[in-house]
């Protein structure tokens, strides 16, 4: 009887410690699955995506003032450069101040950019452009033409009569390593940037 007795005591004390143990191994994994998840989000956040506002008019009939914007920080790789028509986000420094521009790239490293007559020609091609824009009234710099070096990018802003762009000194030409990240999505009245304001 009390070898039947102690058998069943240390039987349940066995039961009961593979219970805790599952127990504790459950709390555990859950814990991991946690903490992968916030280095996960911060990794997104720090390395992947991250958040701006669209300050003024330049970019109207595509992004409006105070529109919110996640910039996709992976677009471009040192192999992938900015393609003609993407919007990006560039940082201007060495200027009067730094701050984030949203602009469409218009010119490419080693192209030749005129405005003339209102519109953008391309080593003396006219660019037919596939988004909704008004004539240009004021050509700026580049009225006589504009080389781009190997590293610079021409932009425009997508409201042409009232943006501060690549056409005037206080902005000048985008180079390569002032390039944040692609402007990727609205947030605040959702919409794919690159898929917006087509004709």
């Amino acid at each position: 009887m009390n070898i039947d007795f102690n058998y069943d005591l240390e039987y349940d004390r066995k039961e009961y410690t593979a219970r805790i143990v599952k127990i504790i191994l459950k709390i555990l994994l859950w814990i991991i699955i946690l903490a992968g998840a916030i280095f996960a989000g911060w990794a997104v956040t720090r390395y992947c995506v991250e958040k701006t506002k669209m300050v003024g008019k330049s970019m109207s009939g595509t992004l409006e003032d105070g529109d919110n914007i996640l910039i996709n920080l992976l677009s471009y790789s040192e192999e992938d450069d900015p393609e003609r028509f993407d919007v990006i986000v560039f940082e201007k420094n060495g200027k009067e101040h730094s701050y984030y521009g949203i602009r469409r790239v218009i010119g490419l490293p080693g192209e030749r950019v005129q405005i003339k007559d209102g519109s953008v020609y391309i080593n003396g091609e006219l660019l037919e452009e596939p988004i909704n824009v008004e004539p240009m009234i004021v050509s700026g710099l580049a009225e006589d033409g504009i080389t781009l070096e190997d590293d610079e990018f021409f932009v425009l802003g997508d409201n042409r009569n009232n943006s501060e762009d690549s056409r005037f000194t206080s902005m000048g030409n985008v180079s390569r390593d002032e390039i944040v990240g692609r402007a990727w999505l609205r947030t605040n009245h959702f919409g794919i940037i690159s898929k917006m304001n087509q004709k």
